[in-house]
C-alpha cells in the first residue's frame, strides 16, 4: 500500500482546510487509513480514522466536532476537513494504513509522507 498526503498548507487561525490521502496498491480498499498529527518537540497523536467498512473513529479529545472524515471509495482517497482551526493545529498530519488500524500508531502499517498545517493566530 502507497500513500500520498496532501493539502496541507499556511491558514489563518477560524479557516479550514481538507487533507486528502490517495491510496494504491492490492489491499488499499480493504484497510482502515487513519489520520495522525505531529507537532514540534511532541508525540504523534491520533486525529481520525475510517475503516473499509466506512465506520468512523474521531478522537474527540483533540479535535472534538471540528473534524469530519469521509472516504471515496471510486477514487481511493479519504478526505479529513478540519474546521475552525486553531493555532495549536500546527503541525504535520500524516495519514496511515493498516488492516485492523485504530488509534495507536504501532496498529498502521503503511505511512505516507505527511503534510504541513500551520495556523497563524
Amino acid at each position: 500500500v502507497q500513500l500520498q498526503a496532501s493539502g496541507g498548507g499556511l491558514v489563518q487561525a477560524g479557516g479550514s482546510l481538507r487533507l486528502s490521502c490517495a491510496a494504491s496498491g492490492r489491499a488499499s480498499k480493504m484497510s482502515t487509513v487513519g489520520w495522525f498529527r505531529q507537532a514540534p518537540g511532541k508525540e504523534r497523536e491520533f486525529v481520525a480514522a475510517v475503516t473499509g467498512d466506512g465506520i468512523r473513529i474521531r478522537n474527540a479529545a483533540v479535535v472534538k466536532d471540528r473534524i469530519t472524515i469521509s472516504r471515496d471509495m471510486a477514487k481511493n482517497t479519504v478526505y479529513l476537513q478540519v474546521n475552525s482551526l486553531k493555532p495549536e493545529d500546527t503541525a504535520v498530519y500524516y495519514c496511515a494504513a493498516g488492516a485492523t488500524g485504530g488509534m495507536l500508531p504501532d496498529e498502521y502499517d503503511y505511512w505516507g509522507q505527511g503534510t504541513q498545517v500551520t495556523v497563524s493566530s
